[in-house]
């Protein structure tokens, strides 16, 4: 079994949990790490004794990569991974996938011309409460889903988006709450539902922030060719991060999950549970929560797993990203011309 030689490109927030899934694995080795800001790469590279760049494709040609996991800005996620695909290099790459859906498009067809892997993380669909609504909505046991309704509402403040050269703008992060924070949630609804996008009608706003030019609040229908039709209220102006809430409505019951939480009751009186285990942790760097990548882990591992031949498929799929992808861009569509867009 091959010894795949792994870069990482960016050295931000999201970097620990990328970093560490690769170096637990036996089959994979870290051999560098990338950023434009060279302290920040160096900094990482000395602590996990590896190289650091400040090009990405150098990094790629110089070190003859395997593997490049993206932890950019937005904007940057669709050409680092069309440098990669070229280069005939599998991509892992965090949500979103880009900003726009044709770019998103462009990524899955350069990794199919190029005989790559693209894997794309959506981790939450990974949690425990997630697994369980999902598992009991494939077997039956909840019935069909007749209706449902999401909420997300955090807190980003205006100091948030100063500390950041890129937040906070439409060309290079794309949007904002909806697509930085309510982008999980928002996916693992669709996911729920299951089916094909027949319409969105959204509006957005900025309500509370004073020095960004995108949505801080976003409200609308999603409705689906299944005849199901969801709610969702996302706001990034709340004093703080409350737990995201879902609920479904289905033919048997009733789904609801609080955070990682979820709640199934079903009309005959049973009741399941799901939560976060405790015991269930990953180390990290200090200062990062081990449970936060917990999910990471998880579905980084069934990356590799594939790419090893010891698991048959992705778990989440790039196409699956680029459902969401779509949905994504279609509310901002909607929020932006004010009315409704049919698919």
């Amino acid at each position: 079994m091959k010894t795949l030689k792994v870069g990482i490109i960016g050295c931000g927030n999201i970097f620990p949990m990328h970093a560490a899934s690769v170096m637990e694995r036996d089959d994979a080795e870290l051999v560098a790490v990338c950023d434009v800001k060279k302290d920040r790469a160096d900094e990482k590279a000395k602590q996990l004794n590896t190289k650091a760049y400040d090009d990405y494709e150098e990094m790629m040609d110089a070190e003859q990569l395997d593997v490049v996991h993206i932890c950019l800005p937005h904007y940057l996620h669709a050409p680092a991974t069309l440098a990669a695909t070229k280069r005939k290099i599998h991509v892992m790459t965090e949500k979103p996938m880009a900003i726009n859906y044709e770019d998103a498009k462009a990524m899955i067809d350069g990794a199919k011309e190029n005989g790559v892997t693209l894997g794309v993380i959506f981790q939450n669909r990974y949690n425990p409460g997630s697994q369980l609504i999902k598992n009991m909505l494939t077997s039956g046991e909840l019935g069909a889903v007749k209706s449902g309704k999401l909420q997300v509402t955090w807190d980003r403040s205006d100091a948030y988006y100063q500390n950041s050269d890129w937040k906070g703008t439409w060309d290079k992060e794309g949007g904002g709450v909806i697509i930085d924070q309510a982008i999980h949630t928002m996916d693992l609804m669709r996911w729920f539902v299951d089916s094909e996008l027949k319409y969105v009608d959204a509006s957005i706003s900025n309500r509370a922030h004073e020095i960004i030019e995108v949505e801080d609040a976003a409200e609308g229908v999603i409705a689906y060719k299944n005849g199901v039709v969801t709610a969702f209220h996302a706001i990034n102006y709340y004093t703080y991060d409350a737990p995201v809430e879902i609920e479904l409505h289905c033919e048997k019951g009733v789904a609801k999950m609080v955070a990682d939480k979820a709640t199934v009751t079903l009309h005959d009186g049973r009741t399941f549970i799901a939560d976060h285990n405790p015991l269930e942790t990953f180390t990290y760097d200090s200062g990062v929560k081990g449970y936060w990548g917990v999910s990471h882990v998880k579905q980084i591992n069934n990356y590799y797993d594939v790419l090893q031949g010891k698991a048959k498929e992705l778990y989440i799929p790039a196409e699956e990203a680029l459902k969401t992808q779509q949905m994504i861009n279609a509310v901002y569509q909607s929020g932006k011309e004010r009315q409704r867009v049919n698919f």
